[in-house]
């Protein structure tokens, strides 16, 4: 278990952050950009659960919520480090079971969605649109280090899940708000 007794270390002021394995990458490093979009992602997702009042949905995002840290931590260890938290293949698919459950039970779509409705559902969309960027990053980070290909996935599994979250809250409420091509011309 974590234990923080000091919040500010100092060891930041010279425009670094340390990682895992105790190694020290600049603050604008893609590592600690997609770790910076995990948190803000995680955040977004709070303002979400915030407002919303159905006990078992806010259940399954505080669950994500807790394995978005567990994304941050994987993220901030590098390969090679003996015992390190790492996202499993068995997280993605529980992601993807959820989104299974949950579009069962809504119309096929015709159009995009525009995010809206409610307030919890435009923050669903906006967490959304948080994860895909750390998505983004993530796979740049990729691209030139190595990364956890569980990390990737569940990142990309999430946008999904978070984007049918939103239309099953929205379809117990005000229904999907669709895209009209060319409506303002």
């Amino acid at each position: 278990m974590v234990k923080l007794t000091k919040i500010y270390t100092r060891t930041g002021d010279d425009g670094t952050s340390g990682l895992v394995d105790g190694s020290r990458v600049a603050k604008y490093a893609l590592r600690m950009q997609a770790i910076g979009d995990v948190d803000e992602a995680n955040s977004a997702l709070g303002v979400a659960i915030a407002a919303m009042t159905d006990d078992a949905d806010v259940a399954a995002l505080r669950r994500v919520q807790n394995e978005l840290f567990d994304l941050g931590a994987d993220l901030a260890t590098p390969e090679g480090v003996e015992g390190a938290l790492r996202i499993l293949p068995e997280q993605v698919s529980r992601l993807e079971d959820e989104i299974d459950a949950m579009n069962a039970g809504l119309e096929p779509l015709k159009s995009f969605v525009l995010p809206g409705g409610s307030p919890a559902t435009a923050h669903l969309y906006l967490a959304r649109a948080v994860v895909r960027r750390a998505e983004r990053k993530a796979v740049a980070l990729a691209a030139d280090d190595a990364v956890n290909d569980h990390a990737l996935a569940y990142l990309n599994r999430l946008s999904d899940h978070l984007f049918v979250a939103a239309r099953a809250l929205a379809a117990a409420g005000t229904g999907d708000i669709l895209w009209k091509p060319g409506a303002t011309r």
